[in-house]
This record gives C-alpha cells, sequence and structure tokens, in this order.
C-alpha cells in the first residue's frame, strides 16, 4: 500500500515540475534583449519561406524560340579521302600508292539565307572532300564551300535549294551574363537537340585557336560562355535567346573527356555576321587592324599608369602608317572604347574591330594622362590598305582546285627571295589537296612558268591536259614540288 502511495507521489510531483518547465520557458515569450547602447532588439522571427510553387522569378517558355530554330538548323556530314601510308611497308618496300581511306566528320550549321547560304564551323567542313547538309525536314543536299576563315573558326557552305528557313542575327553585344539561351544541334548523331542554359561570361579566350601566320591565321577568341549541353556534333549549330535570335555559333566545350562538362563557347553573332558577308560577297575575309600591340591591364600595371582599377587595353607599341598612328595615338595610352561600347581585355578589343573592314571609320577613346581623347581613325587592311582587296573575287574558291588562293605579299616574296607567286590560303578538297600541297604554299612555276595572280594557275591549269609540275615554297623556307594530273 505504501508502495503505491509513494509512485503516486512521484507522478504528481513530476507533473507540477512538468507545468513549471513549461511556464518559465517554454509558454512565456521570450524578453526583448537589450544592446550595449540601450536599444531594446526585436525577437528573432522565423518563417516559412515559399517553395518553388510560390517562387518569383520565371523561367522563359521557349517552345516558340525552339520550334523556329530547330528548322533552321542542319546536320552536316562530310567525308574526306585520306591517304594512309604504313610505316613498316615504307620501310622494307619503300613508298607505295595505297588506296585513299575514308575519313568521316559530324557537324551542325546555321540556314543564314533562304536560297541555301549555311554558316558552320571552319572544323567541321576544313579538308572534306564531299559535304552533306541533312535538313530537319529529311531532306538532304550535296553542298560546297564558299569560303573559310580559320581566325574566327566560321565557315560558310553552299547548297542548291530555296525557300529555306532561316534564323535571323541578335545583337549580341546586347547579351547579358545570366540571360537564357539555347543550344540548337545535331549532338552525337542526335538531330535537333535543344538544351537551355544561361551565359555564363562573354569575352572569353581559351586559346583553341592556333596562330598560325604562313596561313593567315591571326586568332579572335570572344566567345560567349554558357552552361548550355554541348557535345561533339554540336559544332556549327545555334545559340539563341528568349526570342529566338541568333547570338552565336557554338564550336567549342571545355572539357578533359570530349564530353560537356559543364561549360560551352558560342562565337558572337556580330562577327559569324561580318565574316559570312565577306566570305560571300569577296570569297575572303575583308579584315581590318588598328596597328597596335596591346596587353590585358593587371592591377600592378594599373598603379603604375595612373589608374584606380585595371580597365580598358593598353597600347605597348604602333605599327609604322598604320591606323592607330595616323590618328594620333601613342605608345602608353590605354583603349577604353571602340564607338560606344566599353572593352576590358583583348579579347573584347578584337572582337569589337573585328566587326569593321579596311576603309570603315570608327571612333576610339583611349586614356592619356588620366583623361579621355576620342580618337576618329580610318581602319586600314594588313598590307595598309584602306580599301577591300580589289582581287578578293579572283581568290575565291576554284571548284576544280578546291583551293583559296591569293597573291603572295610582298613581305612574304622578300622573306623567301621569290620575284612572284600564288599562296593558297584554304584547300577545301579537290585537285590540289589530292596531290599533297598544304596550306600556306606558295606557288611560283606551273610546267617552269612564272605565275603572279590567281588567274595565272587556274589559266595555266585550264590550258593543260594530262600532268602537270608544280613548284613552289612554304612559309619556313622548305622548297616542294607536286605533279597534278589535270
Amino acid at each position: 500500500m505504501k508502495r503505491a502511495i509513494s509512485y503516486v507521489g512521484m507522478a504528481v510531483i513530476g507533473g507540477l515540475l512538468s507545468l513549471f518547465i513549461h511556464q518559465r520557458f517554454i509558454a512565456t515569450p521570450p524578453t526583448p534583449e537589450t544592446n550595449a547602447a540601450g536599444d531594446v532588439g526585436l525577437p528573432v522571427r522565423y518563417v516559412n519561406l515559399p517553395g518553388p510553387a510560390g517562387s518569383t522569378v520565371s523561367v522563359p517558355d521557349f517552345t516558340d524560340a525552339a520550334e523556329r530554330t530547330v528548322n533552321a538548323v542542319v546536320h552536316v556530314t562530310t567525308e574526306a579521302d585520306v591517304q594512309r601510308q604504313d610505316p613498316f611497308a615504307g620501310f622494307f618496300w619503300g613508298y607505295r600508292q595505297t588506296q585513299p581511306q575514308v575519313q568521316r566528320g559530324a557537324g551542325s550549321g546555321v540556314i543564314m539565307s533562304d536560297d541555301g547560304y549555311i554558316v558552320t564551323n571552319n572544323h567541321v567542313v576544313e579538308g572534306a572532300d564531299r559535304i552533306l547538309v541533312h535538313l530537319n525536314d529529311k531532306r538532304q543536299f550535296q553542298a560546297k564551300v564558299i569560303g573559310r576563315d580559320p581566325s574566327t573558326d566560321i565557315a560558310l557552305i553552299k547548297v542548291d535549294a530555296s525557300g529555306l528557313p532561316v534564323l535571323s542575327y541578335a545583337n549580341s553585344d546586347d547579351v547579358r551574363v545570366g540571360q537564357w539561351v539555347l543550344a540548337v544541334g545535331n549532338p552525337m548523331n542526335l538531330t535537333s537537340t535543344v538544351t537551355a542554359g544561361i551565359v555564363s561570361a562573354k569575352a572569353r579566350n581559351i586559346n583553341i585557336l592556333q596562330y598560325d601566320p604562313g596561313r593567315d591565321v591571326f586568332p579572335i577568341e570572344s566567345f560567349i560562355q554558357t552552361d548550355a549541353a554541348v557535345n561533339p556534333g554540336n559544332s556549327g549549330g545555334a545559340l539563341v535567346d528568349a526570342s529566338g535570335g541568333l547570338i552565336g555559333i557554338n564550336s567549342a566545350i571545355a572539357s578533359t573527356t570530349g564530353a560537356y562538362t559543364g561549360y560551352s563557347f558560342a562565337i558572337p553573332a556580330n562577327i559569324v555576321r561580318k565574316v559570312a558577308a565577306d566570305l560571300m560577297e569577296f570569297g575572303s575575309v575583308q579584315r581590318a587592324y588598328l596597328g597596335v600591340s596591346i596587353a590585358d591591364i593587371g592591377p600592378d600595371q594599373a598603379k603604375e599608369i595612373g589608374l584606380d582599377r585595371p580597365k580598358g587595353v593598353y597600347v605597348k607599341g604602333l605599327s609604322q602608317g598604320g591606323a592607330a598612328e595616323s590618328a594620333g595615338m601613342k605608345a602608353g595610352d590605354v583603349i577604353v572604347k571602340v564607338g560606344n561600347i566599353a572593352v576590358d581585355n583583348v579579347p573584347q578589343l578584337q572582337e569589337q574591330v573585328g566587326k569593321f573592314r579596311p576603309g570603315d571609320a570608327v571612333a576610339i577613346t583611349v586614356l592619356r594622362g588620366g583623361r579621355e581623347q576620342v580618337m576618329d581613325m580610318k581602319l586600314r587592311g594588313r598590307e595598309g590598305n584602306t580599301a577591300v582587296a580589289a582581287t578578293a573575287k579572283a581568290a575565291a574558291t576554284s571548284t576544280a582546285l578546291g583551293a583559296d588562293l591569293t597573291p603572295a605579299t610582298t613581305e612574304e616574296l622578300k622573306a623567301l627571295s621569290i620575284e612572284s607567286g600564288v599562296k593558297v590560303l584554304n584547300i577545301n578538297g579537290g585537285k590540289l589537296r589530292s596531290s599533297g600541297i598544304r596550306e600556306g604554299f606558295i606557288i611560283t612555276r606551273i610546267d617552269r612558268e612564272r605565275v603572279r595572280e590567281p588567274e595565272d594557275v587556274l589559266r595555266a591549269l585550264d590550258e593543260k591536259r594530262g600532268g602537270v609540275l608544280i613548284e613552289g615554297v612554304y612559309p619556313n623556307g622548305t622548297k616542294a614540288y607536286y605533279g597534278l594530273g589535270v
């Protein structure tokens, strides 16, 4: 009996203790805290954050943009005839002509005109002997190369068709970091694939294009970086904004595996537009130059030259007689604007200047002695010309030769100690490529007759029957001889 009473007493005491604790520490609101200044602090409030359904962040509806874009983005497949020599067979039996093996490639392209002009990457069609374009409606067309520009990795090809769907250019200067974009292409032979992401950065230089003055390759890299998924096969495809306007041509990925791992890179549409227009009109790119040697500005250099922060592009030197020198620019100036577009690094400056042709006038803003100066500048070509090349049409691709030809420059002739020659800029397939001639080769004679202009090469080969001997020299001074069947 006593044990039962003790149990009841313990239960009563426990209940009273629980009630005291609840009233003292839980039910009673916390007393406002007072800080050192005597201010009364409000108690911390806990609220429920809205879930995705209540979020105020909206994602654009991409359906209309995707529907317009997929029909104007094509699948590009290529074939190249490649000669492969067994090194062991060559060691034991000497060189033997073998049957060429077919090397296949694939990429994407964007239809820019309803009569069949298509923009793609240079690396998609470089070295191709046959190009086939596959439309989203399953039609197929053979394509020919109109022109290529290794400096920007842009190529223009053409199919014989009409009434094709096209994409319109948007102004890539207006692209903002963080905006939504779509990547459209044919990755891994998965046709008409659309992926979404945001712009991660602008004016990105990833050093993927190789500097090669012997082939007139002076890289311009100012990529739009995105996190839209891009894989092999997307090259040459479209990067579009939420309205379906073309803001770039997808060209590269950052990856250690060869597949997409987070970032992709597109050539800005403003560069694409200019290069494609040049290739269509002239057969080669009419590139303008400021005539300066330049460098990015770091924190230490910014302090040395009196800048409050690193900004603009530092002018290290000027080319004699160049556009910059003629306009009054000096070494030590800092270029901060091209037109009304601010430039903070070398890729941005190259991108803006790359939109112009020789002879175009542009206002360049520089900092000198802490003050801004605006210089009206007439841009010039690499040779100092202020007009587009008069012989550009003659440098267009010959269907039979499959190459872009241009007269060798005065500097090249002097450096190689030759009187005249015609330089092979690009080889798109055809007879020159099959003979073994490589890009950069300067043709000096055909069957011992001197050549000075592209027309001389075309005329000499048109008049020959059977085989001809082509003589020439490479930019490094190596002389070479090739037999060509005509």
